[in-house]
Formats: C-alpha cells, sequence, structure tokens
C-alpha cells in the first residue's frame, strides 16, 4: 500500500490486491489520485482539514465475500463505500473518510459493455465511491440521485472525462457544467 499526500490535503492509500488493474491501467495510482481529488472537490460539503481516504483495487471474489458480509448481497459489484465512523478531529491529523473498493472483472466487463475506456470508467467509480464517503446517496431519492449525478459528471469534466450518463458519451448535454 502507498501513502500519498495529494493536491488537496488528502492522505489517499491505495492498495492494489489484483495485479491485472496495474497490467490494464497506466499510470494507475496516479489516475486513482487524481478521481479521488477530484471526488472530495466536488462534493458539496466536506470536513475541513486534511481528509484519509484508502482505496483497494481488488477482483471480484473479494468485493462479493465484502458484499455478502456488509451488505447481505452474495455477488460482486462494481465499487463498494465504507464510510469511517465520525471522529474528532486531531490537530496534525487527517480525518478518515472511509475505505472504497473497486472489483476488476466487474469494472472491466462494465466498461466494454458500455464503450467507454477502462481509465474513464474506473474515475467515475472512483468519484462515485468518494461521493458515497462524503454523504452522497443516489438511492434515497431521485432528486438525490440527479444531484449526484451531476456532482460526478463535473468532477469528471475537471479530468477531462466525458459525461458518463450521456447515450452518446462525447455528446454533452445542453446543462453539462462548462
Amino acid at each position: 500500500m502507498r501513502r500519498t499526500r495529494s493536491r488537496i490535503e488528502a492522505e489517499i492509500d491505495v492498495a492494489v490486491e489484483d495485479a491485472r488493474w496495474e497490467e490494464a491501467v497506466p499510470d494507475l495510482e496516479a489516475l486513482v489520485i487524481r478521481a479521488v481529488e477530484a471526488g472530495i472537490a466536488a462534493a458539496p460539503a466536506r470536513p475541513a482539514g486534511a481528509l484519509e481516504v484508502s482505496v483497494l483495487l481488488a477482483d471480484d471474489e473479494a468485493v462479493q465475500e465484502l458484499n455478502r458480509t456488509w451488505r447481505a448481497k452474495d455477488k460482486p459489484t462494481n465499487v463498494l463505500s465504507f464510510p469511517a465512523a465520525p471522529q474528532p478531529r486531531h490537530a496534525g491529523i487527517a480525518t478518515p473518510l472511509g475505505d472504497v473498493v473497486l472489483a476488476y472483472d466487474t469494472v472491466l466487463r462494465e466498461s466494454a459493455e458500455q464503450s467507454k475506456p477502462l481509465r474513464d470508467h474506473l474515475a467515475h467509480l472512483l468519484v462515485h465511491g468518494t461521493l458515497h464517503l462524503l454523504g452522497q446517496d443516489h438511492e434515497t431519492g431521485e432528486a438525490e440521485a440527479d444531484a449526484m449525478e451531476a456532482l460526478e459528471i463535473a468532477a469528471l469534466a475537471g479530468l477531462g472525462i466525458p459525461n458518463p450518463y450521456a447515450e452518446d458519451p462525447f455528446d454533452e448535454p445542453p446543462d453539462a457544467p462548462p
């Protein structure tokens, strides 16, 4: 696991459990850091001061086990987010936001099915997972889902990644952020 201090006062720990991630995504760690930073920056409210996020790049088997254990869903999924319990602030110590875990096989399959570059789909899921750590939730209602999608679109645009929700991801909708 590598610990990296990022540009937005975040310590981002990246652990690669499945080596296929590194084979398939050039500059993997840099992409993970940029995407998590983009998710943090896009959030409408975030804790003040330094933050800590851990990212685990795993396979379907590992994610299925976590999904079964923590969500009672015995199947793999693309991304899981585990927000950290609220903790008191300590000067000079980053506040843990939580963990984001991704499943290589599922993410690869989805990117192929959606005709999206793996790198772009991975960045989208990292932004999505990070927003969950910061309290965003698309499962509580349509308005919340729309708000979260807008945050994701804006964060990804800052990374030069097209709107993942557009029918043709290279055609930006009229209301997309500049």
